[in-house]
């Protein structure tokens, strides 16, 4: 251990992760884990090892000792604090739940002398302009500044922003992606920047520039109801066709309505068909996503969503936001990640959430003209594809929450949140989602589209086929290929004798030829 330092930690073991070097933890972590502040250590933990190497590993983010911040019992705790926050603020972004915590932390006075350090210099108002921003209310006695020029908040080499307002009291650009009730962050990783330069939209639109308008209207249909029934099977249910055509008419008209209180409990009430046993409305009690134990049916959670009295302001952040980034020029799948997963983290129904969360995604991706041409983008397919990744990459926000939210079990096996945790719900990193959520996108984009284009077209080669040679009703067409699909592109003995006992043996055998020759 650093004896001698007030934030910094020389340990062989942090947060029981093995330290990579001899040197100091420093930054975030360092504060975080000295003022004991309430919050999981999800991000990159900063390091300063001892001789001049620089790297990262997914958990640590190596710095040569040169950038050591200053850190000794010559300053007081309150300037070697600064030293770590200009540190952070330099090379590990901004962790708006890590200053929501710390504004709590320190009184009125320590919050002044904080701000005071090189009170023109950019970290200084950077630090002033998001304590306050968070807080909602002034420093005692910390006066506007004048006659500088105006720095953003957000470095936009480490996370994402948008263009911003200024704040004439900090002299600051106010470019954060968000309102102070709901304010998820995006990192700029190597992976995501490769993706936004991909231009993914602009792809799709030259795929399909050259299929047949009746092709994209009958491909668009049918994903429609395969995102639909594919957003239910995720939530493992099996919907009955009407319920899921329903649904599907409600993806496809996602993005004609603006986001409201209103327009979320509509979209409730389309989702859940049977209101007999579901409270409508947003949550009025606990929730949770887990088990029941067995024997005694305490709560088992794998997610505690936010409690009931916090939802209402947390659904208008997310609404405001939301506002904020469609008028934006931020990335449609960096928006659409912020609000859909913020969305599924706050939790704010009884049920139906699942399914209104990917419905989100098409919402932000429709109106920031991502998706376009007509065609659905079915999403909920690909994710589907990808359930564990979806189910981990949930997990990966969720489990850590677990160890600072205090509960106890309702007589009703519900859970009933003790401590304060809403600043968990509305300031997250949203890096790791962000990430799958494109992943999804490339699948859907490169596959999943062109696969049911391709199919369509294949199958009016076969229909044409049969209508020119056995002049063949459409419906009979639909059911012969169906039946060929399910038996490999053999007709069974069954269907031979019932349904196409008019074909010689000779005709079948060319039927299942030329099947096999047009869909492999």
């Amino acid at each position: 251990m650093n004896s001698g330092a007030h934030f910094s930690q020389q340990t062989p073991v942090f947060h029981s992760k093995q330290s990579p070097e001899k040197g100091y933890i420093v930054g975030y972590a360092a504060i975080v884990d000295k003022l004991k502040l309430p919050m999981p250590l999800t991000f990159s933990i900063a390091f300063v090892c001892m001789q001049n190497k620089s790297y990262q590993t997914e958990e640590w983010n190596i710095f040569p000792k040169s950038y050591m911040p200053e850190d000794d019992r010559k300053l007081t705790k309150i300037k070697a604090l600064y030293k770590h926050l200009v540190f952070a603020l330099k090379y590990e972004g901004i962790n708006l739940l890590f200053f929501s915590f710390l504004s709590q932390c320190l009184t009125d006075k320590q919050l002044k002398e904080l701000v005071s350090f090189e009170p023109t210099g950019q970290y200084s108002r950077r630090i002033w302009f998001l304590i306050e921003w968070i807080s909602g209310t002034k420093i005692i006695g910390k006066q506007d500044l004048s006659k500088k020029s105006y720095i953003p908040v957000i470095d936009i080499k480490h996370q994402y922003a948008i263009a911003g307002e200024k704040s004439t009291r900090h002299l600051v650009i106010n470019n954060l992606p968000g309102s102070p009730d709901f304010c998820p962050l995006v990192r700029k990783t190597k992976k995501l920047e490769n993706y936004i330069n991909a231009n993914f939209s602009e792809q799709k639109i030259n795929y399909i520039k050259g299929v047949r308008k009746d092709i994209l209207q009958r491909a668009s249909a049918f994903l429609l109801l395969k995102d639909s029934k594919a957003s239910f099977t995720i939530e493992g249910e099996s919907p009955k066709s009407k319920r899921a055509d329903r649904w599907g008419q409600a993806i496809g008209q996602a993005g004609s309505k603006d986001l409201s209180s209103e327009e979320l409990i509509r979209l409730q009430q389309v989702v859940i068909e049977n209101d007999r046993f579901v409270e409508m409305g947003y949550r009025k009690m606990g929730g949770f996503v887990g088990e029941h134990d067995r024997s005694t049916g305490e709560p088992i959670p794998d997610h505690i969503s936010a409690k009931w009295p916090d939802i209402e302001q947390l659904i208008e952040g997310l609404i405001k936001t939301t506002g904020l980034l469609l008028k934006s020029d931020i990335d449609p799948v960096i928006a659409a990640t912020s609000i859909a997963f913020g969305f599924v983290f706050i939790h704010p129904f009884d049920d139906g959430n699942g399914r209104i969360h990917r419905y989100l995604i098409h919402h932000i991706l429709a109106k920031k003209e991502f998706s376009q041409q007509g065609i659905i983008f079915p999403i909920s397919a690909s994710i589907l594809n990808h359930i564990d990744d979806y189910r981990n990459i949930l997990e990966s926000y969720s489990h850590p929450l677990l160890d600072f939210i205090n509960w106890k079990e309702t007589k009703d096996h519900n859970v009933d949140v003790l401590n304060n945790t809403i600043d968990y719900y509305r300031y997250f990193d949203a890096t790791a989602q962000a990430e799958f959520l494109f992943d999804c996108v490339k699948d859907t984009i490169e596959n999943i589209i062109p696969e049911e284009v391709s199919y369509l077209i294949r199958y009016d080669e076969f229909k044409r086929f049969l209508d020119d040679d056995f002049e063949m009703p459409d419906k009979l067409v639909a059911l012969l290929v169906r039946f060929l699909e399910q038996n490999s592109g053999k007709l069974s003995k069954r269907a031979r004798e019932k349904e196409f006992a008019g074909l010689a043996d000779d005709e079948i055998e060319i039927i299942e030829n030329y099947f096999k020759e047009i869909f492999g």
